[in-house]
This record gives C-alpha cells, sequence and structure tokens, in this order.
C-alpha cells in the first residue's frame, strides 16, 4: 500500500542531490521510500498523511548497543556517582545475571528495549552479544538479538571471564565460539582497553572474524589513550567506537580511512570522562556517527534524541551535523546504503518531530519530540 506524507515543513533527506527540502511530500510504497518531492504536486497514493508543517528526517540508526543481557547495575551507577571510576570489570556483573536468565526473560527485555528505541524515532539498531562469554550463552545471545534487531555483533571479546586463563579464553573465541556464533552475526568487535584484551589479542580476534568473511568493529581509546583507533583502520573496521582520548595520530589515521569514529556521549557522561572530541573529527576530515551505546552499566539509555543534543551543546557540532552523524553516519558505520537517509529506493524509515524543524532538538532539550515513525513502511507511532 502506497501512503503519502505530505505537509511537511522541512524535509531532511541525507541525500546531497535532495539536501534540506521546505513544503515537501513523499511516497512510501511497502518498504521503500518510493517518490520524494515537492507537495504542490504529489502522485496518487492509498492513504493521505498529512503532518501538518512538522520536520521529518530519516529514522535513528543506532549502530552501537548492548541489549541483550539481565539484571541492574545501579548500585555501581550510585558508585560512580559518588567518584568511583568507571572500569571494565562491571560487565562480569552482567554476565552472571545474563547467564541465569531464561531465552524468553532475554528475548523479553530485548524487545522491550527495541521497542523504547522506535517510540523515540530509532529505526535500525545493532546489537552485541558479550554478556555470555561461554560458547552456548553467546549462541543464544546472537539468536535472541536476530529475532530483534537489523544487525547482530559477536562481543566474546568483551572482558575474559573470571578465573580464565586469558590466552586459552582468546583461542577459545576466535575459534570455536566465532564458529558457532558465524551464522547468526555479520560483525565481530572486541573491547581493545586496558582490563580488557590488548593489542595483540585484539588482533588474533579480528583476524580471525575476517578470515570467517565477517566484517569487523573495534571499542577503542575509551578509558585512556590506546592501539584500538590504529588497529581498526589497520583492518580496515567498518567503525572503531568510543574515541574518547585520541592522538593527533589517531585524528590523521581516521581522516583517511574508511573507518567511522562512533561516538557514545551518554556513556561518556554516565562514566564521567571527557566528551570525544567530535568537532577535532570532522575538522581533520573523518566521518563519525554517534550511537547510544545502551547497556545497563555505562549508558543505560536508548534516547539517540539525547546523544543528538549533547553533540550540539557540548561537543560542537550543528545541529545538521549531528543528525547526519545519528542517521546516515549510523548507516556508514554499518556499511549501509538503504538507511539513514529519505531518497527513493532508501528503506522506508521515516521519523517525525513534533517540531518545525530539526533545530528543535537541541533548542527544546530533553522535550520528547517525537510525533510519528514508519519502520519499514509500517507506522509505528
Amino acid at each position: 500500500m502506497a501512503i503519502l506524507i505530505t505537509g511537511i515543513g522541512e524535509l531532511t533527506t541525507n541525500d546531497p542531490e535532495l539536501g534540506r527540502r521546505r513544503e515537501a511530500a513523499l511516497v512510501l510504497d511497502g518498504e521503500r521510500i518510493a517518490w520524494v518531492g515537492s507537495a504542490s504536486a504529489p502522485p496518487a497514493a492509498d492513504e493521505r498523511v498529512d503532518v501538518g508543517g512538522r520536520a521529518v528526517l530519516p529514522g535513528w540508526v543506532d549502530s552501537h548497543t548492548h541489549l541483550v543481557f539481565a539484571g541492574d547495575r545501579t548500585a555501581e551507577f550510585e558508585a560512580r556517582m559518588s567518584g568511583n571510576p568507571y572500569t571494565a570489570g562491571g560487565i562480569a556483573v552482567t554476565v552472571e545475571a545474563t547467564r541465569a536468565a531464561t531465552d524468553t526473560e532475554l528475548a523479553a527485555n530485548l524487545s522491550r528495549l527495541v521497542a523504547e528505541a522506535v517510540r523515540q524515532g530509532t529505526t535500525c539498531l545493532e546489537t552485541k552479544t558479550g554478556y555470555g562469554l561461554t560458547v552456548s550463552d553467546e549462541v543464544r545471545s546472537a539468536r535472541i538479538a536476530a529475532e530483534a534487531v537489523d544487525e547482530v555483533t559477536f562481543l566474546g571479546a568483551h572482558v575474559v571471564p573470571p578465573g580464565v586463563d586469558g590466552e586459552r579464553y582468546v583461542d577459545l573465541v576466535s575459534g570455536e565460539m566465532l564458529a558457532a556464533v558465524a551464522d547468526s552475526v555479520r560483525w565481530v568487535d572486541v573491547f581493545c582497553e586496558q582490563g580488557a584484551f590488548d593489542e595483540a589479542r585484539s588482533e588474533r580476534v579480528l583476524r580471525a572474524a575476517l578470515g570467517a568473511g565477517l566484517g569487523v568493529r573495534v571499542h577503542g581509546n575509551q578509558l585512556g589513550p590506546g592501539p584500538g583507533v590504529q588497529l581498526a583502520v589497520r583492518l580496515g573496521a567498518a567503525s572503531v567506537d568510543h574515541c574518547t582520548h585520541l592522538t593527533d595520530q589517531d585524528l590523521e589515521a581516521l581522516s583517511g580511512s574508511d573507518t567511522v569514529a562512533t561516538l557514545l556521549p551518554a556513556c561518556d557522561l554516565s562514566t564521567r570522562h571527557p566528551l570525544a572530541p567530535a568537532r577535532r573529527l570532522l575538522d581533520a576530515g573523518a566521518v563519525i556517527a554517534l550511537a547510544s551505546n545502551a547497556n545497563p552499566g555505562s549508558s543505560y539509555t536508548t534516547s539517540m534524541a539525547f546523544c543528538v543534543t549533547t553533540a550540539v551543546l557540548q561537543m560542537g557540532l550543528s545541529v545538521e551535523e549531528a543528525v547526519w552523524a545519528a542517521t546516515a553516519g549510523g548507516a556508514r558505520a554499518l556499511r549501509r546504503e538503504d538507511v539513514g537517509v529519505i531518497r527513493v529506493g532508501a528503506r522506508a524509515d521515516v521519523h517525525v518531530l513534533d517540531a518545525p524543524g530539526i533545530t528543535h532538538l537541541a533548542y527544546r532539550p530533553g522535550v520528547p519530540l517525537t510525533w510519528a515513525v514508519w519502520r519499514r513502511g509500517v507506522k509505528m507511532t
């Protein structure tokens, strides 16, 4: 069924030829966008929706989340707010709870969080495994994730489980565990950070992933300067995520590569780390994405609008730059061309704001502005 969306006050397309348009309209036909143009001469359609001068943009593309989990880490958050530093060790708390949960419980929590994200305009979601850390638990996490989100990433290399030898665990992750999850995932990630995996072990996991025909991504440079960015660029990773602590050499490497720097401002705020240098990255010529990093320990939010607002008010981005990073940038980080953009042939993922333009995302911080969402051509809100 073809749906004409008309009465658009401002249309943000992220398409270089279409740009931002006034008094626009578009047609959704099934799961795809069939037409984009002036509201004065739209084609016929089965249904007509007048959005009354509101702003329309692509749905958010959240390219970094950890949504398959159980349990709660409120106590850790309270301790952090009292001055205790964030370390990778808290992940073990979630691992214990996730292993103890049933498939039904994990799937229900995942569905709840996906629905929460969609209500706020997110239409394309990536999520990771990484809270199982045994072959069977990582396999079920990947399987459950694949039933609910667009992109699944294997993160067996999240931390080394307590009581397990590090070298033997890397052998397991890059061997039996990787083989077991491969059919359910598109990506492999590694937490290349102090307290998690060093450069050599990270590279072993990533090269095994590439050998298995999977794409790679890296958690890097979150807790301090480190090898994550350089490793990601050297191996042609789709993205390196966090990028909180960057050297001039890191900026240069990213600017000359196809690796997207995915920034996670909600995590930086929650862990009381500096915000990633978004302005410096853009000025250096790097491509950036914004993502929520939704997880129970360091960034328990699914609000991409919050990330956009933070990027504008505290990270030096314009509204247009931040919106691009949270839509087209996320698509780049997932190596996709069908989402994060409004043009003929793209997936029919549309976000309507209860505001006349995208500037209101930063102009009215904290106000829930999502008015309507279509995901794959189906109206969700």
